[in-house]
C-alpha cells in the first residue's frame, strides 16, 4: 500500500498531536465561550516548529515537503476546536505561502519569518461584502502615488483580523481590467488609515476571531507590494490550491474524530435495552460513513501528491490538472463531511443538540468548509470549465 508519510512525518505527527491534545483541547471550551484564543498559541506553535515545517529553512521553516502540512492539519483537529485550527492554518497555509513564493528578502525577513515563529499574527484579506467567491469583483483600490500606494476599501470575513500584525491584502490597481488588475500588498495593521470596524459573530468556529476591515487613504510603501503589479489574481489562484487542500484535510480529519466519539457514545448509550450502536440501522450508517471517509481521503491524498509534485518536487506552478483535482476534492470532501456530521448529530438524538456534547460544536464548525475558499457551487462551475463544458 502506498504510504506518503516517512518516519520524520510520523515524529512530527506525534509532536502536533501532543500539542493539540495536551495544550489545545483542555482549553477549547473556554476559548469557544470567549470567542477567541490567546496569541500565545501562535507563539507556542511557532516555537515547536509547527507553523513552518513545510517552508524552506532560509525562510524560517524546517525544509519539509507539503505532507508535513497535511500531518499538521490532521492532528490539529484533535484540539477539539476548528476555530483554533483555522487561526493557525490561516497563519501557516493561507496568508503566508505567497510571501515565500514571491517575497523579496526584505519582505521575508519582516513578515514571513516572524509569522512562522509566531511572533507576528497574519491574516489574508480577500473577501469583501460584495465579492466572496467572485474575487474578480473586489472593489478595494490601490493607487500609486510616488513611492506609496493609497488604498481605500473594505474587507470582510477576515480570520485573525482583529489581532493581526499584518494582512496579505488583495486590491485593484487597474480597476478597468477586471481580474487582471489586482495586486497583492503586505499591510502592517499599525498603518494609518487601517481600521478594524467590528468583530463578526459567527455560528461556528467561534474560537477564531473574524473581522471586518476598513481602509481610508491608507498609504502603503511600494516596497510592500508583493510580486508584480496587476498579477495578483494569478498569484491568488495558485495560493487558493493550498488553502482548499489544507482546509479539506482538516475538515475530513474532523469528520473522522466525529465518527470516533460517536461510536464511543453509541456503545455506552442504551435505548430499548441495548446499546444504540448495536442496532442494525446504525451499524450500516456507520459502515457507510467509514467507506465514504476512506474514499474521500484516498482522493484527497491523490490531490496532495499532485500538489506536492508540482510545487515541492518540480518547484513550478500548479498545473491545471492538479487545480481540477483539488477543486473536485473540495466538493467531494465538503459533501462527505456534511453527511458525516449530520448523521453523527442525529445519532446522538437530543443530546446532539446540547452544547456540552462535542458533536454539537463539530457539526456547526464543519458547515463553513462548503463556503470558505470558494463555495461548492463556485467549485462546480469552475470544474465544468476545466472539463471543457
Amino acid at each position: 500500500m502506498w504510504q506518503p508519510f516517512t518516519e520524520e512525518h510520523q515524529q512530527f505527527r506525534k509532536l502536533v498531536r501532543d500539542f493539540a491534545e495536551k495544550e489545545l483541547a483542555p482549553n477549547a471550551a473556554e476559548w469557544e465561550a470567549s470567542g477567541c484564543f490567546p496569541n500565545s498559541v501562535f507563539k507556542r506553535a511557532g516555537d515547536l516548529g509547527i507553523l513552518g515545517a513545510h517552508y524552506p529553512e532560509e525562510h524560517g521553516g524546517s525544509g519539509g515537503d507539503y505532507w508535513f502540512s497535511v500531518t499538521k492539519a490532521e492532528e490539529l483537529s484533535r484540539g477539539r476546536s476548528a476555530g483554533v485550527s483555522m487561526g493557525l492554518l490561516v497563519q501557516s497555509d493561507m496568508a503566508t505561502p505567497c510571501i515565500s513564493e514571491l517575497g523579496t528578502p526584505e519582505q521575508i525577513e519582516e513578515f514571513l519569518k516572524p509569522a512562522l515563529s509566531g511572533d507576528k499574527v497574519a491574516a489574508l484579506g480577500i473577501s469583501e461584502p460584495a465579492a466572496g467567491s467572485d474575487v474578480a469583483g473586489i472593489l478595494t483600490t490601490a493607487k500609486r502615488d510616488g513611492d506609496d500606494y493609497v488604498i481605500n476599501g473594505q474587507k470582510t470575513f477576515i480570520t485573525n483580523g482583529t489581532r493581526a500584525d499584518f494582512v496579505t491584502l488583495l486590491a485593484k490597481t487597474d480597476p478597468g481590467s477586471g481580474a487582471h488588475g489586482c495586486t497583492f500588498f503586505l499591510v502592517p495593521t499599525a498603518t494609518k488609515g487601517f481600521q478594524v470596524s467590528r468583530k463578526l459573530d459567527k455560528i461556528g468556529n467561534r474560537a477564531s476571531d473574524t473581522a471586518e476591515l476598513f481602509f481610508e487613504d491608507m498609504r502603503v510603501p511600494a516596497r510592500y507590494r508583493l510580486g508584480e503589479e496587476n498579477q495578483g489574481f494569478m498569484y491568488l489562484m495558485q495560493n487558493f490550491q493550498s488553502e482548499r487542500l489544507i482546509g479539506g484535510v482538516g475538515a475530513l480529519s474532523g469528520a473522522r474524530h466525529a465518527i470516533e466519539f460517536s461510536e464511543a457514545y453509541g456503545r455506552e448509550r442504551h435505548a430499548f435495552g441495548k446499546p444504540i450502536l448495536s442496532r442494525e440501522l446504525w451499524k450500516h450508517k456507520f459502515v457507510d460513513m467509514h467507506i465514504k471517509v476512506e474514499a474521500a481521503q484516498a482522493f484527497l491524498y491523490k490531490c496532495v501528491d499532485a500538489f506536492n509534485e508540482d510545487r515541492y518536487v518540480n518547484r513550478g506552478p500548479i498545473s491545471l490538472e492538479t487545480v481540477k483535482l483539488i477543486s473536485m476534492s473540495k466538493v467531494l470532501v465538503g459533501d462527505v463531511v456534511s453527511e458525516v456530521m449530520d448523521t453523527c448529530l442525529q445519532f446522538h438524538g437530543g443530546w446532539g443538540y446540547i452544547e456540552e456534547f462535542p458533536i454539537a460544536r463539530a457539526w456547526r464548525d464543519s458547515r463553513l468548509f462548503r463556503i470558505g475558499g470558494g463555495t461548492t457551487e463556485t467549485m462546480r462551475y469552475y470544474i465544468a470549465k476545466l472539463l471543457g463544458y
